[in-house]
């Protein structure tokens, strides 16, 4: 199955059912006058967030949805059966956006939410709703009224709690699947996580959060070098970042200059994103010997000026990784109390989260029309549909 993030599909509800213009005609009832029924609504296009759905890959290949028209009304009084409203399926956590005004419609976050995206025609009046004293055969009805048309702009974005960052090979799937259940492949060469992975942190029972893996960045990310800026996105839901640093790389690149471009790549694509609650973790401690460890990651800490939370860790040891989920699930829980209690706060980040949202948007759509100008320039248009993104072939399959 593949991983599809984005779509833009085109939904039109159905047209309303016309009035009817009729009169009772009926042996023996010289007088039956008017008896023409009312026209049924239209279907309306609404979207419902189904919690067993984890991508949008359904609608890359079917892009067009229509409601169906209300019926016409009939005589004998008989109004036209109202059209049901047609209900599409999509990934929890799915934004929508009107892709001509770029207004934002909605956000499902939970699952059952609903948003309905446009209306479907209204009907229209028979023949009967005219009669009056004065005007006993009225031959006056209207027409159901068109449906809404949206082009729309799905995306979606995963719901987590935390986010890792870190360049390719610093440890980050092996991370997740240390402290949870998912099992992320894991090799010994860079981009070997081409999509997001999630995974679900019980750190005690009935007290959990959900943790974010996104493919390594590397430097020029934000002008698509590796696997681009893409998929930075799926971290603006986060409340706290978590950047893995590969302690012993295998190109000898130090640490510290690691940390330098993520930071510098992730403040490229969105300065809110790059303010946001950032934990240090130095990770593959297993692999310096001990009496070095201490002195090696105060180096690090000392070249950065790093003032905030650090952390020492072996993922793939689990060394120190049960202390660092306790932190994470006291501060997650901190941070939701505190919204939940506190309207001001629950303001602030319902703007930060905005703003982190449309930066992310304008940076991915410039790096987007960036790449078809270079493609146009370089005589490939007819190569690239664009509509499609390269990064969508990723296959991924999802475990049971």
């Amino acid at each position: 199955m593949k991983f599809v993030d984005e779509a833009v599909i085109r939904v039109e509800a159905g047209r309303g059912g016309n009035g009817c213009l009729s009169f009772r005609r009926e042996k023996f009832i010289p007088w039956g006058g008017p008896d023409g029924g009312d026209g049924g609504d239209g279907g309306s296009v609404i979207l419902h967030a189904n919690p067993s759905m984890n991508t949008l890959v359904d609608f890359r290949f079917v892009k067009s949805y229509t409601a169906r028209p209300g019926e016409g009304g009939r005589g004998a009084n008989c109004r036209g059966r109202s059209a049901e409203d047609l209900v599409l399926d999509v990934p929890v956590g799915t934004t929508i956006i009107d892709e001509d005004t770029l207004e934002v419609l909605g956000d499902l976050v939970s699952a059952g939410d609903t948003l309905k995206v446009v209306q479907g025609g209204f009907h229209g009046l028979g023949n009967t709703r005219f009669k009056s004293s004065t005007n006993r055969a009225p031959r006056q009805f209207t027409r159901g009224s068109d449906g809404e048309i949206r082009n729309l702009r799905l995306e979606l974005k995963v719901l987590a709690d935390v986010g890792l960052l870190g360049m390719p090979n610093a440890g980050k799937s092996t991370f997740i699947r240390a402290v949870s259940s998912a099992k992320p492949k894991v090799a010994d060469y860079p981009f070997t996580t081409l999509v997001p992975n999630l995974g679900v942190v019980r750190v005690q029972q009935h007290q959990s959060f959900v943790i974010a893996d996104i493919p390594g960045l590397v430097e020029g990310a934000a002008e698509g070098a590796g696997l681009g800026i893409r998929f930075l996105k799926h971290l603006t839901r986060t409340r706290l970042l978590l950047h893995l640093v590969d302690m012993a790389p295998y190109d000898e690149t130090l640490p510290q200059d690691s940390v330098a471009i993520i930071a510098k790549e992730l403040g490229r694509f969105s300065p809110t994103l790059a303010n946001r609650e950032r934990w240090l973790v130095l990770n593959k401690l297993d692999l310096i010997p001990e009496e070095e460890r201490e002195a090696r990651c105060q180096e690090v800490v000392d070249a950065l000026g790093w003032t905030g939370p650090v952390y020492k860790v072996s993922a793939i040891t689990g060394a120190n990784t049960k202390a660092l989920c306790q932190d994470i699930l006291q501060f997650v829980e901190a941070q939701a109390e505190l919204l939940a209690t506190d309207s001001e706060a629950a303001e602030r980040e319902r703007e930060i989260q905005d703003a982190m949202q449309s930066e992310a948007r304008e940076r991915i759509q410039a790096l987007a029309d960036q790449r078809r100008s270079e493609r146009r320039a370089a005589g490939d248009a007819d190569d690239f549909d664009d509509d499609e993104d390269d990064d969508h072939d990723v296959e991924v399959v999802y475990r049971p």
